[in-house]
């Protein structure tokens, strides 16, 4: 370990795998490095008897939920959007030749009481009990706005300058109302509270334009995928997700150390981190890239996830008997200040024996009850076999990463999808390298990811 390195990655969540892995591609000389003897930190994937030893110590699962190797049950569950950030990160650093992928079913928005699929089609919106027949045709014009907005071209802003309107001046200009408003800013923007209303309308319209390119793409593809939602996800699962990454770096040069203790950033006298002691040795480098649990006094807690695990024998009502779904239940329709999120998966995807479902139920905590908070999501569950209640704190960094070198992620939040994440990589990747990460692929290989 005496040698000197780029960078040193500590921790193999699924954002510290992504740096390693796109890093390595870029050059950067990598040493990877986990006090645990398994991939995937807080973003590992457990089989049943993991599971049971997790949250039920030495108890041991009933025989009718199956064999435990059959389930490969994701602690951080998260779809990808056929055209988000991940997706175009696998395909830039060609990772999907390590993983397939399958379409989830379908993606639903809880709106007065009920769930709604989120229109994959035009022909779906045209058909959704969502809106009535006026506010369509309002949604309609407010949509050909957003297809048809170019920032170099002033004819298409309609007046509007993005970047001081705010999106709900844009929504109001369009009569939209507050249900509508729910459904397009939390199920397809992927928003997870209402702040965004009153910020400047730009980043609103670009979500916007991009779910649109999401969508366009699954259109193309949904005849071959029978799919019908914008999301994709691993067989097997997300476990794969971090050594395919891992292995990424390796062929570009990337060494991996795992099951190594202790893991103690070193710092100058001025403060800046310079190498990794483990066992006596010491490692160095110029970067510490690390997830919050490596550097515990430079990280701020900022909030909680609360969290349901479910096994179950059948689909979730009322989504069409859906084998793998996500549910978006807007704050506004709870009365809540954060959105719930259920996510679900079952053999289809390769997680569970033949007839078991996995379903997560998740949200920034607002009291500490979760098993009462978390209510309203568990009652769209229906029957459940057995259900885990679970518990984490949030983290985000207070260092200033040009004074100490320590690049440090944010901690997984409750959503069912992988877009926050991408943008706190994306955004790691910036302040490591002082360059932006290329992603401009082919966005016909974004549906191309997809294998039955």
């Amino acid at each position: 370990m005496d040698e000197e390195y780029d960078v040193i990655v500590l921790g193999t969540g699924l954002k510290e795998c992504i740096l390693s892995g796109v890093l390595s591609v870029n050059g950067q000389k990598v040493l990877h490095m986990d006090r645990n003897d398994y991939y995937g930190g807080d973003s590992t994937s457990l089989n049943l008897n993991q599971l049971w030893k997790r949250f039920r110590g030495d108890d041991k699962p009933p025989e009718s939920l199956g064999s435990s190797k059959d389930y490969n049950i994701d602690m951080i569950p998260k779809f990808m959007m056929a055209n988000g950030g991940l997706v175009r990160v696998l395909i830039h650093t060609n990772v999907t030749k390590y993983l397939n992928f399958k379409a989830v079913d379908g993606s639903y928005v809880y709106n007065k009481g009920k769930i709604h699929k989120v229109p994959a089609t035009d022909v779906e919106a045209l058909k959704s009990p969502l809106m009535g027949l006026f506010e369509k045709r309002r949604a309609r014009k407010f949509f050909i706005y957003v297809q048809d907005y170019d920032e170099n071209d002033l004819k298409s802003h309609e007046k509007m300058d993005l970047n001081k309107v705010t999106a709900r001046d844009v929504i109001s200009k369009y009569g939209l109302d507050d249900n509508t408003v729910d459904f397009i800013g939390h199920a397809l923007a992927l928003y997870t509270d209402d702040v965004y209303l009153d910020n400047p309308a730009m980043d609103f319209i670009k979500k916007m334009k991009n779910v649109h390119k999401s969508l366009s793409i699954y259109a193309e593809s949904l005849a071959r995928f029978q799919g019908g939602s914008p999301y994709i996800y691993p067989l097997y699962g997300l476990g794969e997700l971090p050594q395919a990454f891992a292995r990424l770096s390796a062929v570009y040069g990337g060494t991996y150390m795992l099951n190594k203790p202790e893991c103690k950033v070193e710092f100058d006298e001025n403060g800046k981190a310079f190498g990794v002691t483990s066992e006596g040795e010491t490692a160095k480098c110029k970067k510490v890239v690390c997830d919050p649990s490596y550097l515990p006094d430079k990280v701020k807690k900022v909030g909680k996830v609360a969290r349901a695990i479910c096994i179950m024998s059948h689909p979730i009502p009322n989504t069409s008997d859906s084998h793998s779904v996500q549910v978006i239940l807007p704050q506004k329709q709870l009365g809540r200040k954060s959105d719930m999120y259920v996510f679900c998966c079952s053999y289809s995807h390769n997680v569970a024996p033949k007839g078991k479902y996995i379903a997560f139920v998740s949200t920034e905590a607002e009291t500490d009850n979760p098993e009462t908070e978390l209510k309203p999501g568990i009652e769209l569950l229906g029957q459940v076999d057995e259900i885990f209640f679970d518990a984490y704190d949030r983290y985000e960094p207070t260092n200033k990463q040009d004074e100490d070198n320590c690049f440090i992620s944010t901690s997984y939040d409750a959503t069912t999808h992988f877009e926050t994440t991408v943008h706190d990589v994306l955004a790691m990747y910036s302040r490591i390298t002082g360059k932006d990460l290329d992603l401009s692929v082919d966005l016909s290989a974004a549906s191309a990811v997809a294998e039955e």
